[in-house]
């Protein structure tokens, strides 16, 4: 065989968009011609009696002028080959796919014809963990770019890694239609799977007819092919795959998928360990291993959060201290850069719902923020004290620390990565700089509550969902930073407080500030020995500067 020029090379990896835009009606194969962003397309879709729709990355475009008539649809479908039971059909020796809608007759109304790309680098923010061996479960949104990866993966575990690597190809999903797959998933080779209700059929037979290194697997999504995925990993067999799921929280909800994570069961402990313990007597934990060593959430297409050791992560979900990722960007430049280190506790021996001892209540284990100038996290008895200027605030870098109040733990440590704030959850509702607490459980305001809300802001959300706790912790994060500032300036006022009770020898009123603001002046005046006294009633309540020393 001879060498394959530059050129040859750079074709065999060709988006193929000639082919796709040759099965589409010529009024949208003439509009896509003409565009600038062609290389940017996902996918057109084509409803009966509807504008067609034309999606890019970052935008849609609305044929108005355009109704998709049966014509049309007849057009697209005689282009293509057969759909499968699974209402999928592709463009021979291309990686596009296109998918239909049918009536209650079984009549096609509807088409999505999605654009296959073959893109080069595109895990090279992840190299590293594909060449370690280790079997790899990635989770993300539909559209995220999880096949590509998949693709990609393939050919350099076949090519660079030279293992043995088998793809099972769900509707041919990863290696286009036909029966050649498609260059750019290399020298691995390929087993289609006939219908989609024997994929883990197929899983299986791939790994006990052709002695494969590694196995490439494509939406796993049911009991079956997750136990056939342990099977395979059981076997001494990389396995790379996607799962139905955005994050590793989702898979421990899915009773059908679980099993990839280790699964989870209720177990019933004695009197004594449950007191050991310090829990009820049902428990949580891990059934078995995980099938999968690195689960990798793709957040977007640039960025991701990597799970290395997800024995452990799970294991901390369950005792309810969710852990944070390691989170990995893709930079303007096209180099991976780590943005955040993966953060969780040790634990010293195999168990779970215990509390861990950094995250009890000990005030020592809440590190100090060492800032230019005083904060609120500052020790008051240190020398010399040093005031920030006033007269040009800046938000504090302190992490703002969360306490949840019956929602989710999970959800609440999703939105802290997702949504990028720098905060962090906390097991000791005294540790606090706020609260988020779900309505049902915030109408009874025990008096411990109510003692905090005159001190610390609360967040209240109406119901346990994501987007109502992200948004909770965005504003609780404004509130708090805002709040930060205040108590800056509360202090500074101590300072010219005192300043002032030294030159006049007489009383001095400070301004009225909240609880948590008051006790932070109070601490202050004890650290310096200055008499004080609260005058007033809330909200006017305020300090007043004594002359003379505490004893």
């Amino acid at each position: 065989m001879s060498n394959i020029t530059t050129d040859e090379f750079t074709s065999i990896f060709a988006d193929g968009l000639p082919q796709f835009l040759e099965i589409l009606p010529p009024v949208v194969r003439e509009r896509l011609q003409v565009s600038s962003d062609l290389e940017r397309l996902i996918e057109v879709v084509l409803d009966y009696g509807r504008p067609a729709e034309i999606r890019f990355r970052d935008s849609v475009e609305r044929m108005q002028n355009v109704i998709v008539t049966e014509l049309d649809i007849d057009y697209v479908v005689k282009s293509i080959g057969e759909f499968g039971e699974d209402n999928r059909a592709g463009i021979e020796r291309t990686l596009h796919r296109v998918s239909c809608i049918r009536n209650r007759t079984k009549k096609i109304v509807g088409l999505t014809c999605r654009v296959g790309r073959a893109l080069e680098g595109t895990i090279d923010i992840i190299d590293d963990i594909v060449r370690s061996g280790k079997s790899i479960l990635l989770l993300g949104r539909p559209g995220v770019g999880k096949t590509t990866k998949l693709r990609e993966v393939a050919r350099v575990l076949a090519d660079e890694v030279h293992m043995r690597v088998i793809i099972v190809d769900t509707s041919n999903e990863i290696a286009g239609d036909g029966d050649v797959p498609h260059p750019a998933i290399g020298n691995a080779r390929r087993m289609q799977v006939p219908r989609v209700s024997e994929q883990y059929n197929v899983m299986i037979e791939a790994v006990e007819n052709h002695m494969p290194e590694a196995i490439i697997i494509d939406e796993i999504g049911n009991e079956a092919e997750a136990a056939a995925a342990r099977t395979i990993n059981e076997r001494g067999v990389q396995l790379v795959g996607t799962a139905h799921g955005q994050t590793l929280e989702n898979l421990m909800l899915n009773p059908a998928l679980a099993d990839l994570i280790g699964g989870i069961q209720a177990v019933t402990l004695s009197d004594d360990e449950a007191k050991r313990r310090g829990t009820q007597k049902t428990v949580l934990e891990r059934k078995a291993p995980p099938t999968f060593d690195v689960v990798i959430e793709l957040l977007d297409y640039d960025r991701l959060a990597v799970h290395h050791n997800v024995m452990k992560t799970v294991d901390l979900i369950l005792r309810g201290v969710p852990p944070r990722p390691e989170i990995r960007v893709r930079t303007e430049e096209g180099e991976m850069q780590v943005v955040q280190e993966e953060m969780a506790p040790d634990m010293d021996v195999p168990g779970f719902n215990e509390r861990f001892p950094s995250l009890s209540k000990q005030p020592e284990a809440v590190p100090l923020v060492q800032e230019k100038g005083m904060s609120r996290r500052t020790r008051i008895d240190e020398e010399p004290v040093r005031v920030k200027k006033i007269t040009a605030p800046k938000v504090s870098t302190a992490t703002f620390r969360v306490y949840p109040y019956g929602i989710a733990k999970t959800r609440l440590e999703r939105a802290i990565r997702e949504r990028n704030v720098n905060a962090v959850m906390v097991a000791d509702i005294a540790q606090a700089d706020g609260i988020i607490a779900i309505r049902t459980t915030y109408q009874n305001r025990p008096t411990k509550l109510k003692d905090l809300h005159r001190q610390i802001p609360i967040e209240v959300v109406k119901s346990n969902t994501f987007s109502q706790i992200a948004a909770a912790l965005e504003n609780l994060v404004k509130a708090g930073t805002a709040s930060q500032d205040a108590e800056e300036a509360a202090l500074l006022e101590v300072q010219s407080g005192i300043a002032q009770l030294q030159q006049t020898a007489k009383p001095v009123n400070l301004s009225p500030q909240n609880g948590r603001a008051r006790k932070l002046q109070h601490d202050f005046l004890e650290g310096k020995h200055i008499r004080c006294e609260s005058i007033g009633e809330e909200p006017n309540r305020f300090i007043r500067l004594l002359p003379g020393k505490l004893m």
